[in-house]
């Protein structure tokens, strides 16, 4: 029997629900992530923004070792396949499934081990668009690599291996760990901001790299103009061949956009980071795709010296494993 047969038998046979896992977050999202705009998944997300957001209250709890017991789904995500073949035709095989139900205070949790090919997180929202995501720790750590959106069809991302770990237990919930609250109206009470929940089917795949590098398709041009400003300058490459790049402008009414666009099956898990004149600005997660519709406008602004030369320097990195499956990438600096 291989090991994957054991495994499998394992997984059929254990019907008790995975035990609780009282490990309590460690720290807080290091960097709220943009919020990409034009997006139908972050629909829900509108709905703060009519409301002005008085305070959020973030509470951080102890941390404890994780469950090191191998577990299983309490009923099957029946919505998961067991196996199937991205769009460039790379085989993915499940490992484990568990759910979270609708509603706050819910946690599971799966272990898996480490086989040396990389893993994946798969989930499968059944609730309005943009609901709020699970929480999810690796080995009792925040996992860093984006959180699940809630849309119509099952989402991936990468799951981070700790290094030399044999397996990991990867924990979902829906506890509240802090929220803001909102006046409706000046002098009104502030009512608490309350989570949209979505009942989440959830499951951890491992991937089998293509045999040889899967060509991701050519972008396409960005727009001359674009929020009311105009195309500068635009870079690009492919990763992990081109990691950084630079960018020279100027801006006549001291007004700078940064805009990246990628293509391939991994396009969405690259992150690039800016800086303008030596001066960090952080990083921006999330690359958008267009292939077709409007251009999924998630502009970066920045105030720059009117007029003078501005130099924009960057790197360019990819969330996870990409083994043959390489990403093309591009970067563009708007000006008015």
């Amino acid at each position: 029997m291989s090991a994957h047969d054991l495994r499998d038998v394992l997984r059929e046979r254990a019907e008790a629900p995975a035990p609780p896992n009282p490990h309590r977050h460690d720290q807080i999202r290091s960097r709220i992530r943009r919020t990409r705009i034009r997006r139908g998944a972050m629909a829900g997300a509108a709905v703060a923004a009519a409301a002005v957001v008085v305070g959020v209250s973030l509470v951080p709890g102890a941390a404890e070792s994780p469950a090191r017991e191998i577990t299983a789904a309490a009923r099957p995500a029946a919505e998961l396949p067991e196996t199937f073949t991205s769009g460039d035709g790379t085989e993915y095989r499940r490992l484990a499934t568990t759910q979270l139900a609708a509603k706050g205070g819910q946690k599971t949790s799966v272990t898996v081990p480490v086989t040396g090919r990389p893993l994946d997180l798969a989930g499968l929202c059944r609730g309005r668009p943009g609901s709020q995501p699970p929480h999810i720790t690796v080995n009792g750590r925040l996992h860093q690599a984006g959180s699940l959106r809630c849309g119509k069809d099952m989402e991936l991302r990468p799951l981070v291996v700790p290094e030399g770990a044999t397996e990991v237990t990867v924990t979902f919930d829906t506890e509240i760990i802090g929220y803001g609250c909102v006046r409706e109206k000046k002098g009104g009470r502030c009512e608490p901001l309350k989570p949209h929940w979505a009942a989440w089917s959830l499951a951890v795949y491992e991937w089998t790299p293509p045999a040889e590098p899967v060509e991701p398709d050519e972008l396409r041009s960005p727009p001359a103009k674009l929020a009311g400003m105009r195309l500068a300058v635009a870079r690009g490459g492919t990763w992990t061949k081109e990691r950084s790049f630079e960018l020279v402008v100027r801006s006549p009414g001291g007004k700078l956009g940064l805009e990246q666009l990628c293509t391939g099956d991994l396009a969405r898990r690259m992150w690039f980071t800016y800086r303008i004149n030596g001066k960090d600005t952080g990083s921006t997660a999330d690359c958008g795709t267009w292939k077709s519709g409007p251009f999924p406008l998630a502009m970066g602004e920045h105030t720059v010296p009117k007029g003078e030369k501005v130099t924009i320097t960057g790197k360019v990195g990819l969330w996870g494993e990409a083994t043959n499956r390489p990403v093309r990438w591009s970067v563009a600096a708007y000006v008015n």
